[in-house]
């Protein structure tokens, strides 16, 4: 064997072992991805409780993820960021929800954060004209269930 085709020997399997390690490396790199929208608090802050409209509502702050699914009175703003590692299961590392509700007179009632916390509901920040509280329930249901969509379950598996 000459000296060359040994050096090109040596060279490839450098070469492939570096290609298996850098393959190893990225596979166990943690991957995050962000889902839906939720308004800032500035742009909250431009919605006035009590003043403002279903339609204002829209034009500040955009389409909501989803409208009052349960109830024909509210908008619901939702955004989560889940961590994606190697083979393991995505989980969810951040969840927040902005509702806000208004009275049969289509005026904002209400404008509540809530986020996710040990699995928990957790409020953020809230305003309130008068006690709405009555949207929690559907905030548990979409806490609870956000993420856990099989689409064999809609479909029906082939």
């Amino acid at each position: 064997m000459t000296g060359a085709s040994h050096y090109m020997r040596v060279n490839r399997t450098f070469f492939a072992a570096l290609v298996g390690v850098l393959l190893l490396v990225t596979a166990c790199t943690k991957i995050y991805r962000n889902h839906g929208y939720v308004p800032s608090d500035d742009e909250l802050e431009s919605v006035i409780v009590g003043v403002d409209t279903r339609g204002s509502v829209e034009e500040l702050l955009g389409l909501p993820t989803t409208g009052g699914v349960t109830r024909s009175d509210g908008f619901y703003y939702i955004a989560s960021r889940w961590e994606h590692y190697a083979y393991r299961k995505p989980r969810p590392i951040e969840r927040q929800i902005v509702a806000i509700t208004f009275d049969s007179e289509s005026i904002v009632k209400n404008i509540a954060r809530y986020g996710l916390e040990d699995g928990k509901v957790v409020v953020l920040s809230r305003r309130v004209t008068e006690g709405g509280a009555g949207e929690i329930s559907f905030i548990r249901q979409l806490m609870g269930d956000f993420g856990n969509f099989d689409a064999g379950q809609v479909f029906g598996d082939p």
